[in-house]
Formats: structure tokens, C-alpha cells, sequence
């Protein structure tokens, strides 16, 4: 049996997360709410009058997406691409602004899985590479 890739489970989790972000941003310009809104009615201006929540949402889906699954030619095999450090650093403020409206509360459990699990492969030592390949390690020595 094969080894679980872990960057990979985890960058479709949060490649199903942002579509999901992207979808709730969306659907909080028609109807907005914070979720939030049953405890203090004090983040109300965030949603409406001004979307404002709504478009940081579509946003950071939208970035979520094309760091995840990127062009060819645009975003891969750079630093940034390659760092799972950084999506562990980037990745909460998604779930911040995901929990924060109605319609992202499913999107912000789905990046939290994704980054539990991103965090997983960090610790065991993965590395990125692009998302349709497969890593390559360098032989410490020939084993026959």
C-alpha cells in the first residue's frame, strides 16, 4: 500500500473549502446575517449596509483557490507555493472571516480540517510540489 500524502488530502479539503467561501460570499450579498448576531447586534454594519464581510469572503476564496490549485505559469514552484508555513499562518484568517457570516460557517469547519491536517504533513516533514505530482526525495543512498 501506498503512503497517505498529506498536503495533498489537505490542499483538496481546502480547495473544497474556498469554493465554499467563495459560494458564501456570494449568497451574503442577497442575504446577509452574521452568525454571530443572536449574542450582540454590534457586527451588523459589517454586513449591510456595505458588504463588506461578504466581499472579503469572496476574496480570500477566491485567493484560497488560486493558491491551492495554481496556474502553471503564474504561482508554482515559488517560496510561496512551496510553504506550508505560510498557508498555516494565512489559512486562519480565512477561517476568522468564514465564521464570522452565516453562510461561511461551513467553509471555516472545512479550512479548520484542512489546516489541522496541512499542520500534520508539517510536522512529519512534507514538502510541496506541484499538485499533480509527486514529491521527489533525495536519496541519502543507494539502497538495492
Amino acid at each position: 500500500m501506498g503512503r497517505l500524502i498529506k498536503n495533498h488530502l489537505a490542499r483538496l479539503i481546502i480547495l473544497t473549502a474556498a469554493s465554499y467561501q467563495v459560494a458564501a460570499g456570494l449568497h451574503g450579498f442577497f442575504w446577509p446575517k452574521i452568525f454571530w448576531d443572536s449574542f450582540t447586534k454590534s457586527l451588523d454594519s459589517a454586513v449591510k449596509p456595505i458588504p463588506i464581510l461578504q466581499i472579503l469572503n469572496v476574496l480570500a476564496g477566491l485567493g484560497g483557490i488560486a493558491w491551492e490549485y495554481p496556474l502553471p505559469f503564474l504561482i508554482p514552484n515559488t517560496a510561496f507555493h512551496r510553504s506550508i508555513a505560510a498557508r498555516l499562518a494565512i489559512y486562519p484568517i480565512s477561517i476568522l472571516l468564514g465564521a464570522l457570516i452565516y453562510q461561511g460557517t461551513n467553509a471555516a469547519i472545512y479550512y479548520l480540517v484542512g489546516v489541522a491536517v496541512y499542520f500534520w504533513a508539517y510536522s512529519e516533514g512534507e514538502i510541496v510540489c506541484m499538485p499533480w505530482k509527486v514529491p521527489e526525495r533525495q536519496q541519502s543512498g543507494a539502497k538495492v
